[in-house]
């Protein structure tokens, strides 16, 4: 398999990793788009704007709607501090933001695992093979639904 060497960050290296990403974009880091992005982090699976919203509200002591998640989530994705898995209409927290590149995920429909994969070659293809058809690749997205190795 194809693909690059990145560091995977975690726990309060990732939320530093996030917030220099964040500002490096030109975006503020404020107290709401930091504590979604620890909840995000916080999820082993994909997670909704709904999953997000309830637990930071739990956090908050106070409801948040929904809407406010999504719209930090559109940013998150636009500044690659999280990924959307497109079939699940949900989220996961990148391990390595300051790392672009076209994702590849592997879900799960047993268990709703996702596994992200890295493959440089298989997604220039994509966006190569999208280019030679006159279309204008922006964010090529390749998800592959089966059984995890625990499931299967």
């Amino acid at each position: 398999m194809t693909g690059h060497a990145h560091h995977e960050h975690h726990g309060s290296d990732l939320k530093r990793e996030a917030q220099a990403t964040l500002e490096g974009a030109g975006e503020q880091w404020t107290d709401m788009r930091a504590l979604i992005f620890d909840v995000l982090a916080t999820f082993r699976k994909p997670a909704s704007a709904y999953d997000i919203a309830e637990k930071v509200s739990e956090r908050r002591g106070k409801r948040v709607a929904p809407n406010s998640v999504y719209r930090i989530l559109d940013l998150f994705v636009e500044t690659n501090l999280a990924q959307r898995v497109e079939s699940a209409n949900a989220y996961v927290a990148n391990s390595h933001p300051g790392c672009v590149h076209d994702c590849i995920f592997m879900i799960c429909d047993s268990c709703g695992e996702v596994t992200h994969v890295d493959n440089d070659k298989l997604a220039d293809g994509v966006r190569d093979t999208a280019t030679a058809r006159g279309f204008t690749p922006e964010r090529p997205v390749i998800e592959v639904h089966g059984k995890c190795a625990a499931c299967d």
